[in-house]
């Protein structure tokens, strides 16, 4: 399917190669999708791998930001706490958290094996959620520890497939179909060139509240509405390769809010807006590893502007790669609608009308 920067549409920043949170080194992204008519299933699971670290286990530097809390994201209270988290990120549905952070935590144990036998070690994965039940029967709860194993198994860099697949498969945003998707940007700050990467499960807004590059598109495109009222999420896991502390990664979280508001959505108040941060500068061991005193590079907060613009960039962007990757499926709650994918056409001409093409 066509990204936005393929329809030519207008949109700002230079990305990395892939255009995807796998320009930032050693990142990965693995999906299972689950998608059955006989049973009203379209759901699944998404595992992304911070670091290529399987057999020695290092903290990622982390920070967190909510901008409406109806939503999960587990392990948040430690990165609040300590900045730093180790091991997979999952986001799949709101009723298959269990299983998915079941699954998370027995290949953590699987994949630094000796610091589990040998240390008083705990698992504590990020697992985060947005609700996929207009879409799917979510409360047959089919994402089985299984199907988490296998996306983090399949987890690779380079391109990122978008749209209706792993955690994304059922979600809508905007009223049209939604789910999973991803942008990148290169950005310089004090002299050196890095990287932030962001990935979005996008399940939220209305219609009318669809601003793509500034236009207020959804006030044109009011066929095939769903709802009348805000009733989904987004989840934000935002990458990068700068040297950052817990708080700068914090501070850098927050912006993920600016670049959802930037396509119309205020967050709802139904609406579990949920942005994760980090780093994989700084590699290293296990704080009970690490000795008495730490140190570590951290960027100065003074020259982080540029980040944080390459932050709101990145998220608009990958939202628009969500919507524009969508695909017509069928409502089971209620049944007999259809969630339409965004006309990519039609959108074209009213962006074209807007002046918002690249020439």
């Amino acid at each position: 399917m066509p990204r936005a920067r393929d329809l030519g549409l207008d949109v700002p920043g230079t990305p990395g190669r892939f255009n995807a949170i796998t320009d930032v080194p050693g990142v990965r992204v693995g999906y299972e999708t689950i998608i059955d008519p006989a049973r009203n299933l379209r759901t699944g699971v998404t595992a992304i791998l911070p670091r290529q670290d399987e057999g020695d286990p290092q903290p990622v530097w982390a920070g967190r930001f909510d901008l409406n809390g109806n939503g999960e994201m587990t392990g948040s209270h430690w990165i609040d706490d300590a900045g730093w988290f180790f091991g997979p990120v999952m986001i799949t549905n709101t009723h298959s958290v269990g299983m998915v952070h079941h699954a998370a935590t027995r290949w953590m144990i699987d994949a630094y094996s000796d610091y589990f036998a040998t240390e008083h070690a705990w698992a504590m994965p990020v697992v985060a959620e947005t609700y996929d039940g207009v879409l799917s029967d979510i409360n047959a709860q089919a994402v089985t520890p299984e199907h988490a194993r296998a996306a983090l198994e399949r987890a690779a860099g380079g391109p990122v497939a978008e749209g209706s697949v792993g955690g994304g498969a059922g979600m809508i945003a905007y009223e049209f179909k939604g789910g999973s998707g991803t942008a990148s940007r290169l950005v310089e700050a004090g002299g050196e060139t890095y990287t932030v990467g962001a990935f979005v499960q996008a399940n939220h807004g209305l219609r009318p509240w669809l601003t793509v590059l500034g236009v207020p598109v959804g006030r044109e495109m009011t066929e095939g509405r769903l709802k009348d009222r805000e009733s989904g999420s987004i989840i934000v896991v935002l990458a990068t390769d700068a040297p950052l502390s817990g708080l700068g990664l914090r501070q850098m979280a927050k912006r993920a809010a600016l670049g959802v508001g930037r396509g119309g959505s205020p967050g709802g108040d139904s609406s579990g807006d949920v942005f994760l941060a980090f780093t994989v500068a700084d590699p290293g061991p296990m704080p009970l590893h690490a000795g008495p005193v730490r140190t570590r590079r951290e960027l100065n907060g003074g020259l982080m502007d540029p980040l944080y613009l390459a932050a709101v960039e990145a998220v608009e962007e990958a939202v628009l790669n969500a919507l524009t990757a969508g695909e017509d499926a069928p409502t089971v709650k209620p049944a007999g609608k259809t969630c339409r994918a965004i006309d990519l056409d039609r959108l074209v001409e009213i962006m074209g009308r807007a002046g918002r093409l690249r020439g």
